[in-house]
């Protein structure tokens, strides 16, 4: 019941921001090309103070928790082992890119999609190894974040949250969206497993900052302005990633993927 209730108050915050940002999404358009797409380097930051405090919190954790952690993760586990958890935390989100693929009528690459679920789940040892990749079937990245975009959804403005990191008013629902219907996350919850949702949750984030050792100490020890660097590269990924474009930067910061809003 508890579990129920705290769904429906995930879903009545989503559909009030929601609504919020379709009230403003016309503001964001002087931020578009031609074809009617985001341009990077256009999300407004009306809270930088906050944002930077923030900012200055997580490289706090980062440095003297997370980095640690990754670094003995990556010494501990051979290349291939870490593949292997990517691969099978990549087969548990399928589900989720399958249905906001299929929410921004791209339904071919919610076929896709499928056939990979089916593949790696069952060719691929429930996902541990990525037979799709192998046949054709690349992997694709998809969020309710991107969804509200393709809907016409505009960003709001730039946040840094506590531990989740850079976000956008629009990608923060997104993330709260795709918690509440992440299956991974409903069948652990209605079973008073919680505890399998929020490990999925830490080993992924941890494998993620493990694939960044090098790239993040090089952006802290070589940006003029860490703040602005992590910013535009957090702009660009996303403006990439919704027009379903290869992101290609020295510095490819992926979503961490911190799903739960308790």
């Amino acid at each position: 019941m508890t579990s129920n209730k705290t769904l429906f108050k995930y879903a009545r915050f989503c559909m009030i921001l929601c609504l919020a940002f379709s009230l403003q999404a016309c503001a964001t358009k002087a931020g578009t090309d031609s074809n009617g797409y985001q341009n990077a380097n256009t999300i407004p930051d009306p809270i930088e103070p906050f944002n930077r405090a923030m900012l200055k919190l997580n490289t706090g954790l980062d440095i003297f928790i997370i980095e640690p952690i990754a670094s003995s993760y990556e010494y501990i586990l051979p290349q291939v082992v870490r593949d292997s958890v990517q691969n099978f935390m990549r087969n548990l989100r399928t589900p989720l890119y399958v249905a906001n693929n299929a929410l921004q009528g791209d339904f071919g690459d919610a076929g896709v999609g499928t056939a990979r679920f089916v593949i790696n789940s069952t060719f691929g040892l429930v996902g541990l190894f990525d037979v799709a990749e192998k046949r054709g079937l690349g992997f694709e990245q998809e969020d309710f974040g991107q969804t509200l975009a393709t809907w016409g959804v505009g960003d709001g403005f730039y946040v840094v949250w506590p531990v989740f990191g850079p976000s956008s008013l629009r990608d923060t629902v997104g993330m709260v969206a795709d918690s509440v219907a992440d299956p991974v996350r409903i069948v652990a919850f209605s079973e008073n497993e919680d505890w399998v949702y929020y490990t999925r949750n830490g080993v992924e984030a941890l494998d993620n900052r493990a694939r960044l050792l090098d790239t993040i100490r090089d952006l802290r020890k070589n940006s003029l302005d860490y703040y602005s660097s992590l910013k535009s590269i957090y702009e660009q990924r996303r403006v990439a990633l919704i027009r379903d474009n290869v992101y290609t930067n020295n510095y490819d910061i992926p979503n961490y993927d911190y799903d739960e809003f308790e």
